[in-house]
């Protein structure tokens, strides 16, 4: 067997360069590059053999562990999981930072590869510098945080472990049902450790993408309950956009007349204006589409794991309504005590359409009655004008209504973050990539943007990661090159959290359009706080009074921050500054652009019919509490139990 000696990290390298993908018989490269931080831990292991080893893999400098980890994350959605990042770190807290990214990748089942450094497997220098000390297992590092958030999990400890641990990395990262953040920890000292590998172990590997076949049975079992149903619908989740099934969900439809919702991870698979589309379903639903939901007697879900802002909270359907769900996983197959048909959407869907040959709904105007009045909604959604007037009501109605006019007192803006979105989406190229994770912007968005091409939407929405925005952003660019735009949509609490990569695509001269909503607040909890009877407590940004945190708004200068970082920032408190801003920012071509758009609170959109269970207090002293517990108990009582 001819072998060559490197070390495990010059081993791992030259092993990423070699790992290729087969889509439907299209065959590309897997693994795109490699963010870095260096540091104790990595940076004479791995670092030294990137320098050494990389020949096609991209490497860039991150500035924060998890926002480059987010990077990567955003950019396999945006490629539909055909292509990744790997992401390296040092030992303790280079690593643990990584920690909350790989949750995002796997609840959004995003292939993502991680490479934490850790500390010595030999144990002689222990306790290493920013080592954790286990007395109860001197096995335990830093590292095994990610077992929680990782699809799998391994540390190598020897270099020749290196071949069979990453056979089984990429085993994970390919798999369809299956996939998520992978977790590769390396001990600093066995990263520079020698080993004779098999030369073999290096040559050009292609990992095949499989398309899951359904079965005939089950197809048929699905097709019966579907021609038993006289009001169906269904859900377009984010599995029809990784399995490429565009086309063929537009094909069902069309054939059947089934009219579809769709899911934040689902949405821009098909157009908006869809005869068919009724939109965002569930919590951060539209009225059209949660209006056909609590009459629906079936629901086809293709591709989405029902999280409870897309149930309701299982209270959108009723006992009586059945349900048949097309995925690749049988785990989720399985939700909603549905028919499952364990398959590829590309596959089963046609497959599943010929047994349907002759069947129509029974609907009749309502479809499309739901969509008119939703749309004269969004009408009105997209024109709300702030009126400093006495009968001037925000769009969210509850005990703290009066932060709108406070705030426009104290910043000097009056801008309404429905008129705002409607505006900036009109305003976008249709192949421009909208991207968002957290706050009040997702549920606004899934209501209102109407994407005009496909794959044009990139929510991470399965983790609700605050942070994900601008260094997505960064992901998203990288993923659809230099030719299109990307705008991200942030919160200022979502800034404040993560915004390093700003500094990255900066220094990469990535152009990405920050587009940053402030409201001074958590404005998504502040609403949920209020609106189930407590006070405000920490989610409002005000200066400290004698009595708390309720002084004036703080009015932030975000524009300056970008500016600061060489970016160019715009401040905006009027619709004419958001279009003069967002005009000139199409002619910057090579470094980033933040539009600091001062909102007013509570000019998000409503619940639309949904319901989302929250846990509410049962014993309080205030009387606004019980009032919400006893509006917990009325949907509980009507909600699905599984």
């Amino acid at each position: 067997m001819e072998t060559i000696r490197l070390t495990m990290a010059q081993a791992l390298v030259r092993f990423l360069e070699n790992q290729y993908i087969d889509v439907d018989g299209e065959v590309s490269r897997f693994v795109r590059g490699v963010f870095i931080i260096p540091g104790h831990g990595n940076v004479v292991g791995i670092g030294q053999a990137l320098t050494q080893e990389a020949k096609n893999l991209e490497v860039y400098q991150g500035k924060n562990e998890q926002g480059m980890a987010q990077a990567a994350v955003a950019f396999a959605k945006q490629m539909k999981r055909k292509q990744i990042f790997a992401v390296t770190s040092s030992v303790g807290p280079g690593a643990a930072n990584m920690v909350t990214a790989c949750g995002t990748a796997t609840a959004n089942n995003i292939p993502v590869l991680v490479l934490p450094g850790d500390t010595y497997a030999c144990r002689q220098p222990d306790p290493v510098l920013q080592q954790v000390e286990q007395i109860n297992s001197l096995a335990t590092t830093t590292n095994d945080a990610f077992k929680a958030v990782c699809r799998y999990w391994d540390r190598i400890v020897r270099p020749e472990q290196l071949m069979s641990a990453a056979i089984s990395a990429f085993r994970t990262l390919t798999d369809p049902a299956n996939t998520g953040a992978v977790c590769l920890a390396m001990p600093q000292d066995v990263e520079g450790e020698a080993y004779d590998y098999p030369v073999s172990f290096f040559k050009k590997r292609i990992w095949r993408l499989e398309r899951r076949p359904a079965t005939e049975a089950a197809l048929a079992e699905a097709a019966e309950a579907i021609r038993a149903a006289k009001k169906p619908m269904l859900i377009c989740g984010g599995g029809v956009r990784y399995a490429e099934a565009h086309a063929e969900l537009r094909h069902f439809v069309e054939a059947t007349g089934i009219p579809f919702a769709d899911t934040q991870a689902g949405k821009s698979a098909i157009e908006w204006d869809h005869p068919l589309a009724l939109g965002g379903v569930g919590v951060t639903g539209c009225s059209a589409a949660n209006e056909i939901a609590k009459e629906a007697d079936l629901v086809i879900g293709v591709g989405t794991r029902y999280t409870d802002f897309t149930t309701s909270s299982k209270w959108l359907w009723s006992d009586a309504c059945k349900f048949v769900n097309i995925n690749v996983s049988e785990f989720q197959s399985l939700k909603m005590d549905a028919v499952p048909v364990v398959a590829d959407a590309k596959d089963a869907l046609p497959r599943l359409e010929k047994l349907l040959e002759g069947y129509k709904p029974a609907y009749t105007s309502e479809v499309r009655d739901a969509q008119a009045r939703w749309r004269e909604e969004l009408a009105r959604l997209d024109a709300v004008i702030f009126e400093d007037t006495p009968d001037w009501t925000p769009i969210i109605n509850d005990a703290n209504a009066d932060s709108a006019k406070r705030f426009a007192k104290d910043v000097k803006a009056g801008l309404c973050q429905t008129t705002v979105l409607g505006a900036l989406n009109a305003w976008m190229a249709d192949t421009d990539v909208a991207i968002g994770a957290a706050g009040s912007l997702p549920g606004d968005m899934q209501r209102m943007w109407r994407p005009r091409a496909q794959d044009t939407y990139n929510m991470e929405y399965g983790y609700s990661t605050m942070g994900y925005e601008i260094a997505g952003a960064l992901g998203v660019k990288l993923a659809i090159g230099p030719d299109r735009e990307v705008y991200s949509f942030c919160g200022d609490g979502s800034f404040h959290m993560l915004h390093g990569e700003l500094v990255t695509a900066m220094q990469e001269h990535q152009k990405i359009n920050i587009c940053l909503f402030d409201n001074a607040s958590f404005g998504c909890i502040n609403n949920l706080q209020v609106g189930h009877g407590n006070k405000t407590l920490c989610t409002e940004l005000r200066y400290r009074s004698e009595d708390g945190l309720f002084g004036d708004f703080m009015d932030i200068d975000y524009a300056k921050v970008a500016e600061g970082y060489g970016c160019k920032g715009y401040t905006v408190r009027t619709m004419e500054e958001l279009k003069a801003a967002f005009e000139d920012a199409r002619k910057i071509k090579d470094r980033p652009v933040l539009f600091d758009i001062k909102v007013l609170p509570k000019t998000m959109t409503d619940g639309y019919g949904s319901w989302w269970r929250v846990g509410d207090t049962e014993v309080s002293e205030r009387p606004e509490n019980i009032a919400a517990y006893q509006d917990h108990l009325a949907h509980e009582k009507t909600a699905r139990k599984y």
